[in-house]
């Protein structure tokens, strides 16, 4: 018996020593990305201007980065907000632990480089090279081009700074290792994109809009083969499950018989304050920042609707929008 006790002493050991090792090597392997580039960003008008729009409008940085006033519809940002953080996203909203939304004012991000900002926008790896959870799409955010990625970092430098300090994220295991997989190798950004191309215009638009992140449906973060763009994500709101739209070209189930003038003034409806409606927390919300895409100019958008025309029709009927049972009973 003492044999057979000693025997496992030894096997758990063992096993001890092993996952040691394994975790040591993991932690010493990943991530695996280049390190931050040596860049000095000239903060030119012109490029704070556009990284304003972009950041506002396109890719929708102070979406997440900034707090949303969720008494009316849609959510708009609060703009002595303006890049403060804050946001949570955790499970209750079907995240795997808490995501938190960083400070990117320079009072959040003053101390790092412009190397160090575009390696976490473009690669996910942040100043203490740790991954973050892609809740930034920074996968898509690698296609930015380069003067639009050091338009963005300008208009970062240009905000007022606001102090506030945000929790950490916290991932549940294993996700809190997988994670560290998950960044991307190296900045590729996209050559400067020719505006008269609409249609590769408005795909480049709409990838660094994250349009495929919210308009997929995905399981556990992996998007589902042949469902681009056809809708279906969920979001659990106060109210009731949300589903995001079929952006697709069908005629039936998504956007086949919006023309594109449908299309440029569904979002410039969002521009008038009076049609920015008050909303209870119970009734119908959506998580699409309807204000911040309608600041897009209409050749923009008309471009991304031209894009969306040439992507493959998918018939998915979605229930936009389904109330929790102890709010319908109401």
């Amino acid at each position: 018996m003492k044999k057979f006790l000693k025997i496992l002493a030894i096997l758990g050991g063992l096993a001890v020593v092993l996952i040691i090792a394994v975790l040591v090597y993991f932690n010493l392997t990943f991530p695996k990305a280049e390190g931050p580039m040596n860049v000095k960003v000239e903060m030119t008008p012109e490029r704070i201007s556009r990284g304003d729009y972009l950041a506002n409008h396109v890719t929708a940085c102070m979406d997440c980065h900034s707090t949303r006033d969720w008494s009316k519809f849609s959510g708009p940002i609060t703009l002595r907000t303006l890049g403060m953080g804050g946001d949570i996203f955790n499970e209750d909203m079907g995240f795997p632990g808490t995501v938190s939304a960083k400070n990117i004012t320079p009072a959040g991000i003053g101390h790092w480089t412009d190397g160090e900002i575009i390696r976490l926008v473009t690669q996910g790896v942040n100043k203490d090279n740790n991954v973050i959870f892609p809740m930034m799409p920074f996968p898509l955010y690698n296609n930015l081009s380069e003067e639009d990625m050091y338009s963005i970092v300008a208009y970062l430098r240009s905000l007022k700074p606001i102090e506030n300090t945000v929790p950490e994220t916290k991932l549940n295991f294993p996700l809190n290792f997988i994670v560290k997989t998950m960044a991307v190798e190296s900045y590729n950004p996209v050559k400067a994109v020719d505006k008269s191309d609409v249609i590769n215009y408005g795909k480049y638009l709409s990838t660094i809009g994250g349009c495929i992140e919210c308009h997929t449906l995905s399981d556990k973060g992996v998007r589902q083969p042949g469902m681009d763009f056809a809708g279906g994500m969920e979001f659990n709101l106060p109210g009731g499950l949300v589903k995001s739209a079929n952006l697709t070209p069908h005629d039936e189930t998504g956007l086949g018989k919006w023309t594109k003038e449908d299309f440029i003034n569904r979002f410039k409806f969002f521009t008038v304050d009076s049609n920015i409606v008050a909303t209870k927390m119970t009734d119908f919300n959506t998580p699409m920042p309807w204000t911040m895409y309608a600041g897009m100019t209409e050749d923009d958008l008309g471009a991304i609707y031209e894009f969306l025309r040439t992507v493959k029709p998918v018939d998915h009927f979605v229930e936009r929008f389904t109330p929790h049972k102890t709010v319908a009973s109401k």
